[in-house]
């Protein structure tokens, strides 16, 4: 091995051999040496979690919850797959996660701490040379974007060579991994080499935009016919990797790239109606996939609408998603989006409801808000962290303070409340709800009221800058 890369995996895979030992005994043999016999096909996951965030791990396959293991004594967890399948899986514990690569008869152990989540992972037992460089990677990753922030503002011929040069390195260190560890998959080496070359692949397809974006006329970079030449190399119809980040981020950011060389202009602030429409044509002819093709068509529409942050849709493009999808739940989760999105518009009075706060008093919406400039944040568990939602709401009070924050829970429950939120300002409804009636989606909602009761954006984005311009007209007025 070479480079900076290699030298930090060789300094990590020596510091786990030194502890792999002591690790098993503490936490592999503790755990499961009291088994008399193990089924053949029979694959173990487990470890143990410093500062623990929740009370479990959640073990998760594609979309799909595989199983739930409780931390029990010293923080240490246990979990037995019965005939599990090769392939990428990722954990869950508070609110991060992790990619892992299992395969039967492994007997997988981590050990991390919270407050360095991934810096601190380490995995030992049968499976633990896969899964160290995976994290390896990612790691390495994590540092490059740094690196990539000034690569980005340099011209082709500079670019292109430093990604060369990357790419010469991440190649190496897959084909010695592949020598020293000739009993490893076909399907981990396929995981493997996208997970090192793939964030390369990505950034060259993000280049010509963030060039733009810093460059003193705006303009794309003129490219030369083999700045894309390793796409002849790529299949981005991989249904098994769909949900690991390097491949869909590399599909997302070659599907925007194309769309762009249709001859649309660089955007900064929000897509065109005319851009949002050609991508979702580009991934409708490119990506052949339904599974892949139905999870881009949602994403592309639904982060595109939220990014907009206005009840004034793109009708098109909705229609065109409807038209496209095949995936009867995706249509009529944006079906009900698209109702929703309707029931409150520009220029009316926000309906009527009653809300309760958690002093188990109920409160009308309207006398609650009124006289009072309001920004009203309708929020599911299922769609956002609480976590997301304090640091966003403590940023925006702090810089519009003249504006009064009413944090609104749709799922009926009380027991959940947002951290470095005044209480007073927080309530909840219930499934019955008449406000259900424009939530159907679930998903998050902001709602801005000026002092008369009137909706100046019926459908505002948390999430989006678009929503600033807004809060700036609510926080003078």
């Amino acid at each position: 091995m070479n480079s900076y890369f290699c030298k930090n995996y060789i300094s990590r895979y020596c510091m786990i051999k030194k502890l792999i030992y002591l690790f098993q005994i503490i936490i592999l043999i503790s755990l499961i040496s009291c088994q008399t016999s193990v089924k053949n096909n029979t694959t173990y996951f487990g470890g143990k979690i410093i500062n623990p965030k929740s009370n479990n791990v959640v073990l998760y396959s594609m979309e799909q919850v595989v199983d739930t293991f409780l931390l029990g004594e010293n923080n240490k967890f246990i979990g037995e797959l019965k005939n599990a399948n090769e392939g990428l899986y990722y954990f869950v514990h508070g609110n991060e996660n992790q990619y892992i690569y299992l395969e039967p008869k492994d007997s997988l152990m981590l050990r991390l701490n919270t407050w360095d989540f991934d810096e601190s992972l380490v995995f030992s037992g049968n499976g633990a040379d896969r899964n160290n460089i995976l994290i390896d990677c990612f790691l390495e990753d994590e540092k490059e974007k740094t690196l990539f922030y000034g690569f980005n503002k340099k011209e082709p011929t500079f670019f292109k060579r430093k990604t060369d040069s990357l790419l010469n390195i991440k190649q190496a260190t897959f084909k010695d991994y592949v020598d020293n560890h000739p009993e490893e998959t076909d399907g981990f080496f396929e995981v493997l080499k996208v997970a090192l070359t793939f964030p390369i692949y990505s950034r060259l397809e993000r280049y010509p935009v963030l060039y733009a974006k810093y460059s003193e006329n705006g303009n794309f970079p003129e490219l030369d016919n083999t700045f894309y030449a390793y796409r002849n190399t790529i299949n981005i119809n991989k249904d098994n990797l769909m949900y690991f980040p390097p491949y869909s981020r590399y599909i997302r950011n070659f599907v925007y790239n194309e769309t762009y060389a249709l001859g649309h202009k660089p955007m900064k602030r929000q897509y065109t109606s005319g851009f949002t429409i050609d991508l979702l044509n580009i991934i409708q002819d490119r990506i052949t996939s339904e599974s892949t093709k139905n999870a881009f068509l949602k994403q592309t529409l639904v982060s595109h609408f939220y990014n907009k942050s206005s009840d004034q849709i793109n009708l098109d493009a909705f229609n065109l998603f409807l038209k496209s999808s095949t995936n009867i739940k995706d249509k009529g989760t944006i079906q009900n989006l698209l109702n929703d999105s309707k029931a409150i518009t520009l220029g009316n009075k926000v309906p009527n409801f009653r809300i309760t706060d958690y002093n188990n008093t109920s409160h009308n919406i309207r006398e609650l808000i009124k006289n009072k400039n309001t920004f009203l944040l309708f929020w599911n568990p299922e769609y956002v962290s609480k976590s997301y939602i304090s640091s966003r709401l403590v940023y925006l009070n702090t810089n519009y303070p003249n504006i009064s924050y009413c944090l609104i829970k749709t799922d009926g429950f009380d027991k959940e409340k947002v951290d470095n939120i005044d209480i007073k300002n927080q309530f909840y409804i219930d499934n019955t709800n008449t406000a259900q009636s424009f939530l159907k989606s679930k998903m998050t909602r902001t709602v801005l009221v000026n002092k008369n009761g009137t909706v100046i954006n019926g459908f505002a984005s948390l999430y989006s800058n678009n929503l600033i311009p807004y809060l700036e007209v609510l926080n003078k007025n």
